[in-house]
């Protein structure tokens, strides 16, 4: 009996979700997973995704099925993806810090017939999987969970050799939820998007190789940006993966010398972190092997880029794109031409900039960033018809994000429809001003936001998380404006500052302005 075709060629074997067995069958000790939970070699992770494979068939889970994951950052989540990849499968990665009514919610809304948590939450797993019933299959990832079976055991039972019949699966993330219930992006099966297109089309000037690249994972991957740049593009491309649990820049500076790094991805509080460092710290560390520094997600400072720019070289690269698609990219060269930039499109995708009756903007006018919708593979909210529809503009789609395009045709964005500051009838946009006060060197964090004004509607504040050794004082907060005063227009400028111990961030670093906002707001009837 011949050799399947799909191991004949690394395209045959990414069509038919079977990477990590063609790598497997090329170099089965090839490290493919290093993490404090364990490691594992591509020859281990091939021979457990099969097996896993073989178990969700045993149970009547077949392809087109949907499977909720809810783990660590660990070995049995990247055996979990490979198992999806060619078992035909949906798979919904689950926040792992959501409480049992979130949880819940998302593992009956995406329809899982399978059910796969982490012992690290086991309280909130077991309650889950009470609530979501018995005719789905729970397994238990490192421990016991009270009506799980053990994952381990289960795959025990099952052979470890390459499925015979393979059909290429993929994923269906969540939204983050910022307002309402979080949704499901779905495709249509067969068109999954598992990588982040910014980064995996343009594959920039230094893509992973096979038996040469390592890979660091410095976020959850659960969220869309590190599953796709630290799991789904490594795995595929016979690249191992060191997986980080709880991020720390001194940590992150360690292993990238330990592992020689090649390839990660960060976001802007991480290199806001990693600068903060000490500099004999910073010098400690051998950055030498790092060919490519991936960041999105959220706006970077210009200084901040900048200062990594100098420190790393010009080995950095921006996206901008969402867990719906959409995607423009820049390089450090080029950003360096255009400081704040997020690039241009990329793989000959569209973007408009459109006002709020969906017609075009001119050239450095603000409005509506707008992607043009592929002809297949174009995303829809899952089950939500009505949100779907609002994200729409005819052919293009819309990450709810306001810009402008430069005379060259680089976009810049100005912030989000919903944190848009009104002050007498002007817009303001509190990025721009959060970008100046973190400048100042008593400033780790901050985050402007609208607040009532009797006269102009609203005015801006600035809530702010000082450094360590520094301390809230009425001298600090006039020291603040004062700064801000220097550097902006007045209508921009804080009229006030807040001092506060932390911000609310999402784990790619966003600021959940909304909430900052909201208590501000909260005692007023007015609609948030």
């Amino acid at each position: 009996m011949g050799q399947p075709e799909y191991l004949s060629g690394p395209r045959e074997a990414y069509r038919a979700g079977m990477t990590p067995a063609f790598t497997a069958m090329k170099a089965p000790d090839r490290l493919a997973v290093v993490s404090e939970a364990g490691q594992r070699t591509f020859g281990e992770l091939n021979a457990h995704a099969n097996q896993l494979v073989r178990a969700l068939r045993a149970r009547g889970i077949g392809p087109g099925s949907a499977v909720a994951l809810m783990c660590s950052n660990r070995p049995e989540f990247v055996e979990v993806y490979a198992a999806i990849l060619r078992g035909g499968y949906r798979l919904t990665s689950i926040n792992w810090h959501l409480q049992v009514d979130e949880a819940a919610y998302i593992v009956e809304n995406c329809e899982a017939k399978a059910f796969i948590a982490d012992v690290v939450i086991g309280d909130v797993a077991a309650e889950v999987g009470r609530r979501v019933g018995g005719s789905i299959a729970k397994l238990a990832i490192g421990g016991a969970i009270d009506g799980f079976d053990s994952y381990d055991a289960t795959l025990e039972e099952q052979s470890g050799q390459n499925i015979e019949d393979p059909s290429f699966g993929g994923t269906m993330l969540y939204t983050s939820g910022t307002t309402g219930r979080p949704k499901g992006v779905y495709r249509a099966r067969g068109t999954q998007v598992t990588q982040t297109p910014t980064v995996t089309t343009t594959a920039s000037r230094k893509p992973m190789k096979s038996g040469s690249s390592m890979c660091l994972c410095t976020g959850p991957l659960y969220h869309a940006a590190p599953f796709a740049y630290n799991l789904a593009q490594p795995i595929n491309y016979g690249v191992g993966v060191v997986l980080m649990g709880k991020w720390d820049p001194e940590h992150t500076l360690q292993l990238i010398e330990q592992h020689k790094i090649t390839h990660t991805h960060l976001v802007a509080t991480m290199f806001h972190r990693l600068l903060a460092l000490p500099e004999e710290v910073r010098k400690r560390y051998d950055m030498s092997s790092l060919e490519l520094v991936v960041h999105g997600a959220a706006p970077t400072p210009v200084h901040v880029k900048r200062a990594m720019i100098e420190w790393w070289g010009p080995i950095i690269y921006e996206y901008y794109a969402g867990t719906e698609g959409g995607g423009t990219a820049i390089h450090s060269d080029d950003w360096l031409k255009k400081p704040g930039s997020v690039g241009k499109p990329t793989l000959g995708r569209v973007v408009e900039i459109l006002d709020d009756e969906g017609k075009p903007r001119a050239t450095g006018e603000v409005g509506r960033v707008f992607f043009q919708a592929p002809q297949t593979g174009r995303f829809e909210y899952y089950k939500d018809a009505d949100k779907t529809a609002g994200a729409y503009v005819g052919d293009r789609f819309t990450l709810g994000d306001h810009g402008y395009l430069d005379e060259d045709g680089f976009l810049f964005l100005t912030g989000r429809t919903s944190e848009l500051i009104i002050s007498g009838g002007v817009n303001i946009y509190p990025a721009e001003i959060d970008d100046v006060l973190l400048q100042h060197p008593a400033v780790a964090d901050v985050a402007c936001v609208g607040v009532p004004n009797d006269e102009m509607g609203e005015e801006v504040k600035a809530v702010v998380v000082l450094k360590e050794g520094q301390e809230p004082a009425p001298e600090l907060e006039r020291e603040l404006i004062a700064f801000a005063r220097e550097h902006l227009a007045g209508y921009k400028r804080p009229r006030s500052v807040d001092f506060v111990a932390e911000l609310p961030r999402s784990d790619a670093g966003k600021i959940y302005r909304a909430r900052v906002r909201k208590e501000y707001w909260k005692h007023l009837d007015r609609e948030m």
